[in-house]
């Protein structure tokens, strides 16, 4: 197609205030309308930004003449391309609220009378197609070669075999991945009676291998995606295939799809929020159309199910929140935008950008509460009015009145609080004596007996019952050491300002230590303290006062050092403060043979309340899993280590008997993005830096496009890298995650980088208009040949090693990976 002229006029207007621009001419772009039908179709299928390889962009330069009056010499490097990006005009004045998209859609092709029409009528579809055959092939190549559980399979998959025996468990991830699992496990046949022990070889009768397909699917979807939002974001034909080259043959993407393992569910989520948020960019120039709509919907639930499998999930999130406020701040400068149109641009985000993935996030636990309905391993985590529901657990035939004499496990109501817990075991600081912890697990050391002081008289068993009260004042008994709660004036271990909380002396031996006065707070069910009388077990909220020095039995999920087996420290706070969960108690189980059983109708646990303390005690666990300094972890590693593969995770014993598997990334992929972020930002203050001396580079809708992806691309690596040294450092401004971190943590961040990679390649090679045609096919040849070749040269790391690990040279790229370590 002939290249159109453009017309420039240069005025040289002596008056600054009729001249439009001091620094920038007036170009107008032709308009050009195709004839022939495959073109129009073409173009208008074309992503907002989209450019054909010839295109490229334009280099304006200005050198000033004078102190005051500018002389511009213009020049453009070659003539306007009628098929590059003529874009940058809106279609027409309806489209002004955009922003951005693809232009107006045309009416749809008449229905193919062949199929070579229905070929050229699908032809930007036949690439994807290829790939995703090609990513079935490298996902499910060798999929059961290890008849063994590798790595996290020993947990994903036993939490699997949950759902399917409906038995309650605990764990710090959202439940949809793990629901996922057991749908697979259910589909594969599987009925949840095998344990996933570690290393262990599966049994005949566990499908793990269709189990292992249905999962990898994920893996296989995510080639297609990076190719859609690839297109979405505008990159040229040879950008969209290297982007998906790269999803298709980074061999940690591989090897982390191929198992029972959540990490490629939580990255298939994650590529559909970005293919979402792009997709509807690219709708905003028809706002509240049916399309707008569709994909800010998706985008929406997209949000909601990366969240609902894993809490990293959160930073795909921020990216869309980032991204929303940013929308919303240029069409609040908007003045031609009536304020209607703006309320309903901020209440159609609110909707399907924050309501809606609360409610998916949401219903992913109810239906978790719905099928996990029997008592199982993860009962003590939940409050006891939860537990008191599940099939299997006898909380509702608790007597419902507590009285002395009365046999019980104390339950901390703080979010995560565990069980009032003792055992044989003394403090090796402090007072020596025996250790109090708070335990989430059921156990005979979680017993105590409310026993009356000692000047009072000992329990008649046959005298009457006296229930117990606020107010009164008891010593707690543990059961199986018989020793009583004490507290006195040391430091706690952790809690150095608040008193240490021990158990002392025994059924003959005690002092005004051993005494607590039991204050109610409230019930759950009763309301107010000045509505009842009696204490009810389950419901009832309480606070244990020291009556000698006043302070509060505390439990605020601080874990003990090894010498106390990592249990939660209790200690006795001096600040009295009522609101405070941590020191709020309620009786669990309870047994006392003088009593009527309850009824399970006094005993409803609301659907809020439980979501509620889920997510907190898995956040508080998750950030419990901290590195152990008395351990050498050789798996874990720090997300410095990441960017530039320093090191990689073994995912099974490296024995010579048995496939192992390393998890590492194709280094020509990770060294490659991790490059082009540095160039990309570079690149920005380059540029900046050229518009402050009045250079233009490019056109301000070409502009806006490369600072577009660039933001998705850099912000969505920034906020994805969280560093986890909290001693060190970081560049990124999110330090929540105080965990132990594996290299698998950085899988999502690396999406990001690969279209950053992708963007990089496109705007300095693809679509510059000083490269020839053959110098980008070369570019373009030589970076597919590097991605390719680097991922055979290390697919067995994904598809299995099998033999002596020596036997297999050339795999140890760096000195600090451990592949050849014994």
């Amino acid at each position: 197609m002939p290249n159109p002229e453009i017309a420039i006029t240069i005025h040289a207007h002596t008056d600054a205030s009729s001249r439009p621009s001091e620094d920038f001419e007036l170009v107008r772009y032709p308009t050009h309308q195709p004839t022939d039908w495959t073109s129009s179709h073409r173009q208008e299928e074309l992503p907002f930004y989209m450019t054909e390889d010839t295109s490229a962009r334009r280099r304006v330069t200005h050198t000033p003449q004078g102190p005051t009056t500018p002389k511009h010499n213009t020049q453009w490097d070659d003539e306007y391309d009628g098929e590059g990006k003529d874009v940058y005009a809106k279609a027409n004045a309806s489209q002004r609220y955009g922003g951005g998209g693809r232009v107006a859609r045309r009416a749809p092709p008449p229905p193919p009378a062949s199929i070579r029409e229905f070929i050229q009528q699908n032809l930007e579809h036949v690439a994807p197609a290829v790939y995703t055959l090609l990513s079935c092939w490298t996902r499910y190549h060798k999929i059961g070669k290890s008849p063994n559980v590798i790595w996290d399979e020993a947990h994903f998959g036993k939490f699997g075999s949950h759902y399917l025996k409906r038995e309650f468990y605990f764990d710090v991830h959202p439940p949809l991945g793990k629901m996922l699992v057991g749908l697979a496990g259910l589909l594969s046949g599987y009925n949840g009676g095998y344990e996933f022990k570690s290393g262990e070889m599966y049994p005949e009768d566990v499908p793990f291998v269709a189990m292992r397909i249905i999962l990898a699917t994920f893996g296989v979807l995510m080639v297609p995606l990076g190719w859609y939002t690839a297109v979405e974001l505008g990159m040229s034909t040879r950008a969209c295939h290297l982007v998906a080259l790269m999803c298709l043959c980074d061999v940690a993407w591989l090897c982390i799809s191929r198992f029972i393992l959540l990490d490629s569910m939580l990255l298939f989520f994650t590529f559909t929020t970005v293919f979402g948020l792009s997709k509807f960019h690219n709708q905003q120039y028809q706002p509240f159309s049916f399309d707008w709509w569709f994909w800010l919907s998706f985008t929406g639930y997209s949000i909601g199910c990366v969240s609902s499998v894993k809490l990293v999930g959160l930073f795909v999130t921020a990216l869309v929140g980032l991204y929303t406020i940013e929308d919303l701040w240029n069409k609040f400068g908007d003045l031609r935008m009536p304020v209607r149109t703006q309320l309903r641009h901020w209440g159609a985000r609110i909707a399907c950008l924050i309501i809606l993935p609360i409610l998916v996030y949401m219903a992913s636990f109810k239906i978790h509460f719905l099928i996990l309905n029997h008592s199982g391993p993860g009962d003590a985590q939940m409050s006891s009015l939860f537990q008191a529901n599940l099939v299997g657990n006898n909380f509702a035939q608790n007597p419902l009145e507590i009285a002395f004499g009365s046999k019980l496990t104390l339950k901390n109501m703080g979010w995560g609080g565990g069980l009032l817990h003792s055992h044989v075991q003394t403090y090796p600081v402090g007072s020596n004596q025996q250790q109090v912890t708070c335990y989430h697990y059921k156990d005979a050391n979680n017993d105590w007996a409310i026993t009356p002081t000692w000047e009072d008289p000992a329990i008649d068993p046959n005298g009457p019952i006296r229930y117990l009260k606020h107010g009164d004042v008891i010593r707690l008994v543990h059961e199986a050491t018989g020793r009583n709660l004490h507290s006195h004036n040391i430091p706690a271990p952790i809690s150095k300002l608040n008193n240490e909380v021990s158990c002392y002396g025994n059924a003959t031996i005690g002092d005004q230590n051993d005494y607590w006065v039991v204050e109610v707070v409230d019930d759950l069910q009763r309301g107010s303290r000045e509505k009842f009388e009696l204490i009810h077990s389950l419901t009832t909220r309480l606070r244990l006062r020291h009556v000698a020095s006043g302070c509060y039995v505390r439990a605020a999920n601080k874990p003990l050092p090894e010498w106390g087996f990592k249990q939660i420290e209790v200690s006795c706070d001096k600040e009295n403060n009522p609101d405070d969960p941590y020191t709020h108690w309620n009786v669990e189980s309870h047994r006392n043979d003088r009593l009527p059983a309850g009824e399970i109708k006094f005993y409803r646990s609301p659907f809020l309340r439980d979501f509620w303390h889920l997510n907190v005690a898995m956040m508080t666990s998750n950030n419990a899993l901290i590195p152990d300094p008395d351990k050498d972890d050789i798996l874990a590693s720090v997300p410095g280590d990441w960017p530039l593969l320093r090191l990689g995770l073994r995912m099974c014993a490296w024995t010579n008997m048995q496939s192992k598997y390393y998890l590492i990334g194709t280094p020509v992929i990770w060294w490659g993005t991790t490059a082009s972020l540095f160039v990309g930002v570079f690149a920005f203050c380059t540029y900046v830096f050229r518009m402050q001396r009045r250079y233009v580079d490019m056109e301000p809708r070409e502009w806006e496009h490369f600072l577009y992806v660039g933001k998705i691309a850099l912000f969505g690596w920034m906020l994805h890298y969280a560093r986890t040294d909290m001693t060190a450092y970081s560049p990124v401004p999110f330090l929540i995650m105080g965990r132990v971190t594996y290299i698998h943590h950085y899988l999502p961040t690396l999406y990001f980088a690969v279209l950053m990679g992708g963007h990089m390649l496109d705007h300095f090679v693809f679509t510059a208009r000083r490269l020839s045609e053959r110098t980008k096919s070369i570019v373009f040849a030589l970076v597919a040949f590097a991605i390719i070749a680097n991922f055979w040269w290390f697919r067995g790391v994904a598809w299995g090693i099998d033999g002596p690990i020596d036997d297999h040279w050339g795999l140890g790229w760096r000195k600090s990976w451990n592949i050849y370590d014994s």
